[in-house]
């Protein structure tokens, strides 16, 4: 079909203009998909065909990196003897150290700024672009780590620096996911979106690794030589958005028209004037006009129901809430006791192990999250946890210390928990870390995005943050019991995702809305099919009813 035969911007414009509501965006798109069908889909090219935009993403989910520097850190700062003797509490003979509510202000505070950057700094994006929102994001960060290293003695300074640091990483937590979401190929998505996952473990792992570097020295270079290298990963986000594409949905608001088709183009390895790059900017012109006829969005549409955008805000919540209750921080926090007890007792050590099992692990999600999809990943991730965490917890109550608390440990059950810890972090570095993100970048329409994400990055921070102060007060009370809570979290993750997550494995960013609104349970939603690609046979309602009970369904009972 020639380029002639497309439908230009101005009759699609003039043909959503009647529709107020998500209902004309459903059928303004099918309509698009079903008179265009051929040229809809942009073909798949081999793998080594976009290297390109995987690089591109990859110098995007650098973003996370930032925050995953900060998590490898922090922990080793408080450690260190310069540190504490600056900004720690005294004891009456002079000695220094930080108490337990510095210790979680210090190391959580962090997390508080990034939720008030995801909510008030995430709109960014639509304002300027996605690639100058995060540009002003870094900038942010930056002079968060300046008020930290211009640190000598007052923990408060630090403690501000943090925060304004954590308004930075925050409003990059929202931005760098959304814009690879929305330049990705829609076939390496859930690939490309695990990375800003990778970036953070493989920060994390970075940061074990400079604490270790630094803790032979005996004055600030401990922790300033640490915080100064965040200069260096702040100036290659800065620089790599010179080169990413911007996101072909924001520049389709913004009315650049052809520069979405060059974005679309490039992200997907066709040319600017083939059908299918011009099929894909019009329908997401349709949405873009359909949203734009109904108005300007606003927090409130956060909780509608018609258009089923509160499910799906509640949805978000709920698994970046969980991928905090799953108890991977809990494990690094464990994880210099449970060593002690086999004889590693470098605390340096200790973290460098956990890094490289967590960032390995996740190079395994890159591959399973498109292959299986978000919902089978998530499901088995929680399942592997589960049983990772009763064998962890009760070897840990009962059979670390026979002889008492204050008795020497065993070192059978010393081995056995840090094998059990390994295979933890496998399981969640390949399922719940990344995928999350994954999800959540998804699952919005454009119009209301940068909100939805917000909403979703604030929950993760606040369990966070609350996870980060509490632990040393719960542990210090209950200590190993404390893993039972999670395996109760975990329980309720694997029934809350099997009863409300829905499949979105390769599927247009358009389509999922498309899902969302007809209905689909998510248990069959893995059989939906897209407009475009129905047959005459296809039954929707089918998908959106089942006379058999849920959790009949969950345990395969017939």
């Amino acid at each position: 079909m020639s380029e002639e035969n497309i439908p230009e911007t101005d009759n699609l414009s003039a043909s959503v203009s009647v529709h107020s509501n998500q209902d004309g965006l459903k059928k303004d798109l099918s309509d698009l998909e079903t008179n265009e069908q051929h040229v809809i889909d942009i073909p798949q090219k081999p793998a080594s065909a976009y290297i390109a935009v995987c690089i591109f993403c990859l110098m995007v989910a650098f973003g996370g990196f930032i925050s995953g520097w900060d998590t490898g850190t922090i922990g080793g700062f408080l450690a260190h003897p310069d540190f504490v003797g600056r900004f720690g509490s005294k004891h009456s003979d002079g000695t220094p150290y930080f108490s337990n509510v510095r210790t979680g202000l210090l190391v959580s505070i962090f997390n508080i700024g990034c939720c008030v950057g995801a909510v008030f700094l995430g709109r960014l994006g639509d304002m300027y672009g996605r690639r100058i929102g995060i540009v002003l994001a870094v900038i942010i960060y930056i002079v968060g780590i300046v008020i930290q290293i211009a640190s000598v003695d007052k923990w408060y300074q630090y403690f501000i620096g943090r925060i304004v640091a954590g308004l930075g990483s925050g409003t990059i937590a929202v931005l760098s996911p959304m814009l690879i979401s929305e330049v990705s190929p829609k076939h390496l998505r859930g690939t490309l979106v695990s990375c800003y996952q990778l970036m953070i473990t493989f920060g994390i792992f970075l940061g074990y690794c400079a604490n270790y570097g630094t803790k032979k020295y005996n004055n600030s270079i401990q922790w300033r030589v640490p915080l100064g290298l965040c200069f260096a990963w702040a100036l290659f986000l800065i620089a790599a958005m010179f080169f990413v594409p911007e996101s072909p949905r924001y520049l389709v608001e913004a009315g650049k028209i052809e520069e979405a088709k060059r974005s679309v183009a490039q992200s997907n390895k066709v040319s600017i004037d083939d059908p299918a790059t011009i099929a894909e900017v019009e329908i997401i012109q349709v949405a873009v006009e359909s949203e734009r006829a109904a108005g300007s969005a606003s927090w409130g549409e956060l909780f509608q129901t018609k258009t089923k955008v509160l499910p799906r805000t509640i949805m978000c919540v709920m698994v970046l809430a969980l991928q905090q209750l799953t108890g991977c921080n809990y494990f690094f926090y464990y994880g210099t006791i449970v060593f002690n007890a086999v004889g590693m007792s470098d605390s340096y050590e200790t973290s460098i192990v956990f890094g490289i099992v967590n960032f390995a692990s996740t190079f395994v999600a890159l591959y399973v999250v498109d292959k299986f999809g978000r919902r089978t990943c998530l499901l088995w991730g929680a399942a592997g946890m589960v049983c990772c965490m009763v064998v962890f917890a009760s070897v840990g109550v009962k059979s670390l210390h026979p002889h008492g608390d204050d008795g020497p440990s065993s070192k059978g059950a010393g081995n056995c928990m840090i094998v059990f810890s390994c295979f933890f972090i496998f399981c969640f570095a390949t399922s719940w870390a990344p995928i999350p993100f994954v999800i959540v970048s998804e699952s919005f329409p454009t119009k209301i995005k940068a909100k939805g994400m917000a909403i979703g990055t604030v929950s993760n921070q606040l369990w966070n943050f609350c996870i980060g102060f509490f632990t040393p007060f719960i542990t210090g009370a209950i200590d190993f019991y404390y893993g039972y809570v999670f395996l109760g979290c975990l329980v309720f993750a694997y029934c809350y995702v099997f009863m409300f997550v829905p499949e979105t494995k390769g599927l247009q960013l358009e389509d999922v809305n498309i899902m969302w609104e007809e209905g689909v349970l998510p248990w069959k939603s893995s059989a939906w099919v897209p407009p475009s690609q129905r047959g005459a046979d296809y039954d929707a309602q089918e998908l959106a009813n089942d006379d058999k009970p849920a959790w009949k369904r969950m345990v395969g009972k017939n």
